[in-house]
């Protein structure tokens, strides 16, 4: 077992790499170039995410410093007590050990959440999918090379080149200490994690979002957070999939048709729920299942519902658990509305694009998990911490 490592060799590792990035940008993009010339493009959120551009770059970097600046996760005391035997106890955050992180086509992965677990004191298995395999071998090597620069193990950070089958073995019987698996991609991959794994797993990437659109909306700004929301990313997990429209919408045909306009020119497909069938340039859901589908694609679902509450109970029946937005001007129902539904994140006249890492603050994520233990939404430094309790006496027992 690797000996932990300081707070200040963590921090130079970070910096290390962040700076070898920058240095080496040119052979990433060579590397990424072979990876998109093996990809046969049939998945368009797929090919976005394995692109690697001057802009993920940017943001590869921009993590790496971010997280070398932070504070330490580690050792912040969390409880306090002291017995009245004189023995001393109290609560500390701890690492988890060594973290498995399945993933695919993002190559910004290995870099973003495999340095968030790297500052949190963890070492780190990763295992890309095959679609990104140059990618992730020339970005785990910077790796290497940042370690090594300051006298560390090489395997604080590992790629597993294994196949779907050797993945399963390894998930079934691990040849070495695992603590938690981080599952980060589709739902078959997800499941096929859970299935196999014997150690804790943390679900992340779906989405399925929903944005409800109040009877006392701001129709201008509805649609702009619609069409941000659904077309600014579709690659992205904080996507939006579904709306919900106010049966009593003042100017609700205008609404929608200005809304139907605007997401046609993103080459965005409309489908609508049977209350809303007719409307020009849709097409009526061909059965219930599509309400849990999340899409990413340009493809969007318009439903109607006579109220708040059956808004609610629309979305708690069929979201993701992932991020749920209401546009009103009414505070009391904005209230109601994100104390009732059941997301990790709830959004009052806000596009659900927001549920990021970086954009709440957190300088990255981990991964946005839709569990609720041990923690929901997106997982930063804070709280990719396990605790350990640490208890001082001079010869007390019980």
């Amino acid at each position: 077992m690797n000996k932990q490592l300081d707070i200040t060799t963590r921090n130079a590792v970070l910096t290390t790499m962040a700076q070898l990035i920058s240095m080496e940008k040119s052979a990433l993009f060579a590397a990424n170039k072979l990876d998109m010339g093996n990809y046969d493009g049939a998945d368009l959120a797929m090919g976005d995410r394995l692109k690697v551009d001057d802009a993920k770059v940017a943001g590869m970097i921009s993590a790496l410093k971010q997280l070398a600046s932070e504070p330490d996760p580690l050792g912040i005391e969390r409880f306090a007590f002291s017995h009245e035997n004189g023995i001393k106890v109290s609560n500390k955050t701890a690492p988890f050990g060594t973290i498995l992180i399945i993933y695919e086509s993002r190559p910004d992965v290995t870099i973003e959440a495999a340095g968030i677990a790297f500052k949190s004191g963890n070492k780190i298995l990763l295992k890309g999918g095959k679609e990104s395999l140059n990618s992730n071998l020339f970005l785990v090597e910077l790796w290497h090379k940042a370690l090594e620069e300051h006298e560390c193990p090489k395997d604080w950070v590992t790629y597993l080149e294994f196949d779907r089958t050797q993945t399963q073995a390894f998930l079934e019987h691990p040849t070495q200490k695992l603590d938690l698996i981080v599952p980060r991609g589709g739902e078959k991959l997800i499941a096929f994690v859970k299935q196999h794994a014997r150690c804790p797993v943390i679900v992340s990437g779906r989405g399925n979002n929903f944005v409800y659109v109040d009877t006392d909306a701001d129709l201008q700004m509805a649609l702009d957070i619609i069409i941000n929301g659904k077309a600014s990313k579709i690659s992205a997990c904080n996507a939006l999939d579904k709306v919900l429209i106010s049966r009593d919408l003042p100017r609700k045909q205008e609404f929608l048709h200005h809304l139907i306009q605007s997401l046609k020119k993103h080459k965005v497909e409309i489908l609508t729920d049977a209350k809303l069938e007719g409307l020009e340039g849709t097409s009526v859901m061909p059965n219930e299942k599509v309400w849990y589908e999340e899409f990413l694609d340009y493809k969007i679902l318009i439903g109607q519902v006579p109220d708040l509450d059956e808004a609610i109970i629309t979305i708690n029946t069929y979201g993701g658990g992932h991020s749920a937005v209401i546009v009103t001007n009414n505070e009391e129902k904005a209230a109601e509305f994100m104390n009732s539904v059941d997301a990790a994140a709830v959004y009052h006249n806000a596009s659900s694009r927001f549920t990021d890492g970086g954009e709440f603050g957190l300088g990255g994520e981990l991964a946005i998990s839709t569990d609720k233990l041990h923690q929901r939404g997106p997982i930063g430094l804070q709280h990719l911490v396990t605790n350990k309790w640490y208890v001082k006496g001079n010869g007390q027992v019980r």
